[in-house]
């Protein structure tokens, strides 16, 4: 994707009279939806938010930060993670009959392990925060099939997905445009 420079005219007030200027504008919006390229636009944010989900990852089963990221993913409607994440694991092997299961885990908990059930309520409770908050009975039951370090890093994969779907879903990023290739 490519800076564009856009000439726009700029309205300034001179006394009673409005002259027309032209102005030219470092524009960073490169798709139809006129929407920005975060990365572009905030290169060192975008860095800063690799690097902490690179670290939110470290030390967490991969297929569980896939069931994780897939699940938060459906929460916030945002086809491109989604997209991107069910790929990705189904690359890393994830079977078709889970990953159709991710959306209904808790109708078809015999997919999922105990663990993977106890993230995939974390990751409920985490990215609905605002609706009940955190019940302690899901927190508990998380702590129970995490240490502690580990739990820390799943609530930062949390963090970092629900933070990545916000970033897909404010710049109008479409599914099946993965970027990272």
């Amino acid at each position: 994707m490519t800076t564009n420079a856009m000439t726009t005219n700029a309205m300034t007030a001179n006394a009673n009279t409005r002259t027309t200027h032209p102005v030219t504008v470092t524009d960073t919006r490169t798709d139809e939806a006129g929407r920005l390229n975060f990365a572009k636009a905030a290169p060192k944010v975008f860095r800063a938010l690799i690097g902490f989900d690179t670290a939110a990852r470290d030390g967490l089963d991969p297929a569980l930060v896939e069931l994780v990221q897939i699940r938060a993913s459906h929460l916030n409607h945002c086809a491109y993670c989604l997209h991107m994440h069910t790929n990705d694991a189904r690359k890393a092997g994830e079977s078709e009959d889970r990953l159709h299961m991710v959306a209904v885990w808790r109708e078809a908990r015999h997919f999922f392990t105990g663990k993977e059930q106890a993230a995939l309520a974390l990751t409920e409770a985490v990215t609905l925060v605002a609706d009940t908050g955190v019940p302690d009975d899901v927190y508990a039951e998380a702590a129970a099939h995490f240490e502690e370090q580990e739990l820390a890093h799943l609530l930062a994969l949390i963090f970092a997905i629900n933070t990545w779907n916000r970033v897909a879903l404010s710049t109008a990023k479409r599914a099946g445009t993965d970027e990272r290739r």
